[in-house]
């Protein structure tokens, strides 16, 4: 909720948001309004539309807090809160067995009761760009600036941007300091030079007072912007000394110096710490502030000459290096050399062939050696010079010919700068934001998962770095947290009755394997099995390469150990009347693409003379271009179930890796392993069985950050409960746009009314459920009202199209796994590495003081600390009780089809990511074979997070003749 129910009336007046495209506070969120008060595109909303920023604006959004929750993100935007936010149950789960848990948060011991001033920030001057942060932290450190403030007296804080704060109140609340960079650096502004002279213009703009913060927390007051700029306000003060002595990345923090860890390819990985404040309802149950404390992992270019870091990106000696410069000059543009070396944008380096260091940024590598790159003659401006002889009249340097030379962000007289990469050296701490390598993932994983033990250290280190009691900042603001960390009373819920099929030795799981979260299939049969589609016209490829191809002794020892096996999960392999149960096995060329395929659909149903229905192919490593052509070729061209093994697994044949095998080819084909039945919600929810439910999940991924992400694809991904057990899922993919977070509307339209429709048909006997339980994943707390206003209304609309007089109740809960929150238990009350038990729920000490969220542990990590769920209902109108809506998220984990574990996240979701990641393979430009059969599908345009028109290309569509839509394809 947004506060205590009784004042939530007093939210901001409706003149107020207005303007902002608001509705009453009666009005069902979900439903259509012709007033959005948010943008959409292509159905809905892009997220990376900007926001005017202007500090003068009490409702403005740039850089608030984040953890003010669904109701602070409403009032952010001058929106009338909704009646139908959930707020907080009154009561707590009582269910299962009480734990001891010490969490990762440090309650705020006393917070400020003076009053603050704000202050609005703007620039002008010689600049063009005044969003660079180098550029706008050099000026506010500037002697002048820090003269003019009045410091170091008065202690300023800084938000890095837009804002400042000040205890004292200065003589004139409009004030304009003029700073000159060049002189402050000790290097006056060469004669026609651009000069480095600019105004920094401070203006009053509000008090910031603890007093409505204090009421909200008290339940004496609603939310309001006050409560927004003051938990802003007290964030940044958290984090202004701790930025002065470490790098800062976001909340995050990193020792300058701190020995390294190199991941290779130029790039290395040291700790530091994250700290963030939010309001809470802490380990006391009271509501207040708590600071959450925890490891940081970041990866950061090392600091070393430019062509050395080329050389180690590439794998590559200097010579190699300039010999794939040349191959890619005949088409630049077109060329991966060009792409790959876009992960050194933005990348700041200095100059080491001048006394002074000057300090460039990377804008681009460009198809020019230093004998082509040209620019005016300084000493004669009609001619122009090319960049080797230039430095060779200058500074008598001969630079390295036949390899690019680096265009730079910043200009001369309006002409671009380029510079020999072997003068440059790129500058120490500089975070690197391109996605990892398999290898540098590997080695970043060794690098980051501790155990519980040595991540609590690390938390206490992280602590001590902080050290809030020597802070100035928080003295001279009268902030003190207390060093204690919150101890919570957690619940370990009760595990399911995890059962079997008909015929296992043991058709349940063991209690105390439940409570470990690992038991074994031995014995044991499939819960559910598709009778009407058992393997029956199936052929094996092993995949030739010259070394790693398993010999064919060992392929057919496997697939006699895999048929025995699946068999004796209860799987059905049909005896064909010539070949019995053995199936069409041969060999596979890489070289021949897509037609590989092609050839072993062929050979496979020219010897069972029938469409195959599984198709298995063995490779040699994991190559995810060989596995997506695969796939691709199997769900795309085929629409048939398929399997890949690798080569080694094979040859070791051991039967737990075949039952996993076994699992998941179940599923393929129509079956689910377990089922999770409940002993607890048949108590506390009597009617629950016997509503009609959907469980629904949905995810949208989208390009990892670097080369070409501004042109990527994202993929939303849509699953759907397809039995009334909620064991299996129907899943639907297709491209989202550029980095546009909600599903849009023709995506929901398209794929959820189809599942939709499927679901009233086969299961809801012709008519929709009556609740519908939607988990949504990926979405920051300013994206929640989006879900609700745009994604649940576009269902509630493709249920109105179906004809559904009555529709659906939803329940929409958010699933977070992005967060800093741990759980480490006591000593001995934990798992045998120290992480909390399968089930462990935490309501109090980190969830939100007013609204309904709650942290849920149900699986057991493997490595290192166990991350729990950040679970967050906003929209209950299913009512669902808050311990139904627990214990049913933790049950549903130990039912996912291919482990016998519990998982961390609900299956819904779960398969909601690998249906995303799975869709990759059916992306359009890669065609299956030579592209001769293929079709150039209508491309989407939207507007993605470069601000440039992208299109991008639907997927290609699965065909559904052989029912491969109908079972989990993407398992």
């Amino acid at each position: 909720m947004a506060g205590p129910p009784k004042t939530r009336a007093q939210a901001e007046k409706q003149s107020d948001s207005s303007s902002n495209g608001s509705s009453s506070a009666s009005r069902d969120p979900t439903q259509r309004s012709e007033t959005k008060s948010i943008p959409r595109l292509d159905g809905n909303r892009d997220p990376n539309i900007k926001y005017a920023v202007d500090y003068t604006v009490a409702t403005d959004l740039k850089n608030i807090s984040d953890f003010l929750g669904l109701a602070g993100w409403y009032t952010a935007r001058g929106i009338t809160i909704p009646s139908s936010l959930p707020q907080r149950p009154k009561n707590f789960n009582i269910n299962g067995k009480e734990c001891a848990i010490k969490l990762n948060t440090f309650n705020v011991a006393k917070a400020p009761d003076t009053i603050v001033h704000q202050y609005d920030l703007s620039y002008n001057g010689d600049a063009e760009d005044y969003t660079k942060r180098v550029l706008l932290r050099k000026i506010w450190n500037s002697s002048a600036v820090k003269t003019a403030l009045g410091e170091p007296t008065n202690l300023w804080v800084w938000d890095t941007n837009k804002l400042a704060w000040s205890g004292r109140r200065l003589e004139r609340d409009d004030l304009r300091i003029s700073v000159d960079l060049d002189a402050e650096e000790g290097r006056p502004t060469k004669p026609g030079a651009r000069g480095n002279k600019h105004v920094i213009h401070v203006k009053w703009t509000r008090k910031v007072d603890f007093i409505h913060l204090n009421a909200f927390l008290q339940g004496q007051a609603s939310w309001s912007t006050d409560c927004i700029d003051t938990i802003n306000f007290l964030d940044h003060v958290m984090r202004e000394w701790s930025s002065q002595r470490y790098t800062q990345i976001k909340k995050s923090f990193f020792q300058r110096g701190q020995e390294r860890f190199d991941l290779g390819g130029g790039v290395e990985a040291f700790k530091g710490v994250f700290a963030s404040l939010r309001p809470v309802l802490d380990d006391k149950f009271q509501k207040s502030l708590s600071v959450n404390v925890d490891v940081a992992n970041g990866t950061f270019w090392r600091s070393q000459d430019l062509t050395a870091a080329v050389i180690q990106v590439f794998n590559c000696s200097l010579p190699q290096f300039t010999v794939m410069y040349r191959s890619a000059l005949r088409d630049w543009n077109a060329s991966t050399l060009k792409r790959d070396l876009r992960k050194f944008k933005r990348v700041g380096v200095s100059t080491t062939h001048t006394k002074l260091p000057t300090q460039w940024t990377i804008d681009e590598f460009v198809n020019l050696d230093v004998n082509q790159a040209t620019f005016p003659d300084p000493d004669d401006r009609t001619k122009r010079i090319s960049v080797a002889k230039y430095f060779k009249n200058k500074y008598n340097i001969n630079c390295m010919i036949h390899v690019p030379v680096v265009k730079m962000t910043k200009k001369i007289r309006k002409e671009p700068v380029y510079m020999p990469i072997d003068v440059l050296k790129i500058d120490a701490n500089q975070r690197y934001n391109t996605k990892l390598s398999d290898i540098q993932t590997s080695s970043m994983i060794k690098f980051a998962v501790t155990l519980p033990k040595d991540r609590w250290a690390a938390v206490e280190q992280g602590v001590r770095l902080l050290n809030w009691a020597e802070d100035p900042y928080l003295r001279h603001y009268g902030l003190q947290v207390n060093s204690n960390p919150s101890k919570v009373k957690a619940r370990v819920l009760p595990s399911p009755n995890v059962q079997f099929g008909p015929g296992s030795k043991e058709a349940t799981i063991k209690a105390g394997d439940l409570i470990q979260g690992r038991w074994r299939l031995d014995n044991r049969k499939f819960a559910m099995i598709n009778k009407l589609n058992p393997i029956k016209s199936w052929g094996v490829c092993c995949i030739q390469v010259p070394r790693g191809t398993p010999p064919v002794p060992a392929v057919e020892a496997f697939i006699q150990k895999f048929i025995q096996i699946y068999e004796g999960h209860g799987g059905g392999v049909l005896a064909h009347p010539q070949h019995g149960k053995k199936p069409w096995m041969g060999g596979g060329n890489l070289a021949d693409g897509g037609e590989m395929v092609a050839k072993v659909w062929n050979a496979t149903g020219n010897r069972y003379n029938s469409p195959p229905n599984f198709l298995m192919f063995i490779v040699s490593d994991r190559n995810v271009d060989v596995y997506r052509r695969i796939k691709k070729s199997c769900d795309i061209r085929f629409g048939v179930a398929s399997q890949v093994l690798q080569g080694r697994h094979v040859m070791s044949a051991s039967p737990q890796y075949i039952s996993n095998v076994c699992m998941k080819v179940n599923a393929k084909l129509g079956g689910a392993t377990c089922v999770a039945k409940s002993n607890l919600i048949p108590k506390i929810a009597p009617k629950s069985a016997s509503i009609p439910t959907m469980v629904v999940g949905a995810d949208v991924s989208h390009p990892a950050p670097g080369a070409a992400s501004a042109e990527a694809a994202s993929f939303a991904a849509i699953t759907v409960s397809a039995d009334i057990h909620f064991a299996r899922y129907w899943a639907e993919v297709q491209t989202n746009g550029n980095r546009v977070e909600m599903v849009t509307t023709s995506n929901i339209d398209d794929h959820f009314g189809y599942m939709a429709k499927n679901w009233m048909q086969k299961i809801g006997q012709g008519r929709p459920p009556q609740r519908v339980l939607y988990i949504r994943d990926g979405v920051s707390e300013g994206q929640y009202a989006a879900v609700l206003e745009e994604e649940v209304r576009d269902m509630k609309e493709c249920f109105k199209k179906l004809g559904c007089k009555e529709i659906p109740k939803f329940t929409v809960v958010i699933a977070g796994k992005r967060h800093h929150i741990r759980f480490f238990p006591d000593a001995g009350k934990g798992d045998r590495n120290g992480n909390p038990l399968p089930g462990t729920l935490v309501e109090t000490g980190c969830t939100h003081p007013f609204e309904f969220d709650f942290y849920l542990c149900s699986h057991v990590a493997i490595k290192g600390t166990a991350r729990p769920i950040h679970y967050q209902c906003i929209l209950n109108e299913g009512e669902w009780l808050s311990a139904e809506l627990q214990q049913f998220i933790f049950e549903h984990s130990y039912q996912y089809v291919r482990s016998t574990t519990p998982v961390s996240l609900h299956p819904a979701v779960y398969y909601a990511h690998l249906a995303a990641d799975r869709s990759r393979a059916h992306i359009n430009d890669s065609p299956v074979s030579s592209g001769k059969k293929e079709s150039k599908a209508e491309k989407k345009t939207t507007v993605g997070s470069s601000k440039q028109t992208v299109e991008i290309a639907p997927l290609m569509g699965i065909p559904n003749a052989r029912g491969l839509k109908d079972v989990m394809w993407y398992i």
